[in-house]
């Protein structure tokens, strides 16, 4: 099968929050996308909307559920094998605010599955296609995933899963002076469903009355394009919610 020769961006989770603010946000730099999610009548709207203000750039969508660990490797090599990648963004994620002794197996399961395995079976297939390519792959993690909080212990350990895995895979690539580079987004909190998820609530969460600062999934979005801008391995947004760019955070 030949390549489309145009550069895609891959972003899973790309149906709502951070993904979706940032598929708008790479079509306005003039790359096609792959969005890939649970949800596909968003993926299609999401669709609809960029393609109305940037009608050259081509959007591929893909209903996948992340957790359906055994199904992706069948949906990475679709992808692969069709489409030229210049970026994979894993931004696919959730959490729940809560103790430990509070979650239902069920609940621990999905998360892992989503935060974590379905994160390095990705990152795996893609760094063994294009570790010697011009390419780039962002995980994107959290702050929890740097300091573990009460009521996010099971959130923060996928989230450290994801920064060490990360972290780890770029120091990798650059002693062996491979060309692709690994990087991680640790977001503060951004104005998305998260909250609404996390609390299992049936409405919209107004993060005005829940924090006294926090960030949009269109601050995000540039927040990301910095990251891939920069030769940091990481993006860590700080108590003050603007981006640090640096190397490895983790020993």
């Amino acid at each position: 099968m030949t390549k489309q020769n145009q550069p895609y961006v891959v972003i899973t989770g790309a149906s709502a929050g951070i993904g979706a603010a940032s598929a708008k946000k790479f079509a306005g730099l003039g790359y096609n996308l792959v969005l890939v999610a649970r949800r596909l009548d968003r993926l299609k709207a999401l669709k609809h909307e960029i393609q109305t203000v940037h009608a050259d750039v081509a959007v591929v969508t893909v209903q996948q559920d992340l957790a359906m660990i055994s199904d992706l490797p069948k949906m990475y090599q679709r992808i692969n094998d069709k489409y030229q990648i210049k970026v994979w963004v894993n931004n696919a994620g959730f959490g729940k605010i809560k103790a430990l002794d509070e979650y239902d197996l069920t609940e621990v399961t999905q998360m892992v599955q989503t935060n974590s395995e379905a994160v390095a079976v990705l990152t795996t297939l893609f760094t063994k296609d294009h570790e010697t390519e011009d390419v780039q792959l962002v995980n994107v993690s959290s702050r929890a995933g740097y300091h573990v909080w009460p009521n996010t212990v099971m959130y923060s350990a996928t989230k450290f899963f994801v920064g060490a895995l990360t972290e780890g895979l770029d120091s990798e690539l650059q002693r062996r002076g491979l060309a692709m580079r690994a990087k991680v987004l640790a977001p503060n909190a951004t104005e998305t469903e998260f909250q609404r998820v996390a609390k299992n609530l049936d409405h919209d969460v107004d993060y005005s009355e829940v924090f006294d600062k926090y960030n949009t999934s269109d601050g995000l979005a540039d927040f990301l394009v910095a990251l891939l801008d920069s030769d940091a391995a990481v993006g860590f947004v700080n108590d003050e919610y603007e981006l640090e760019l640096s190397g490895s955070r983790l020993p």
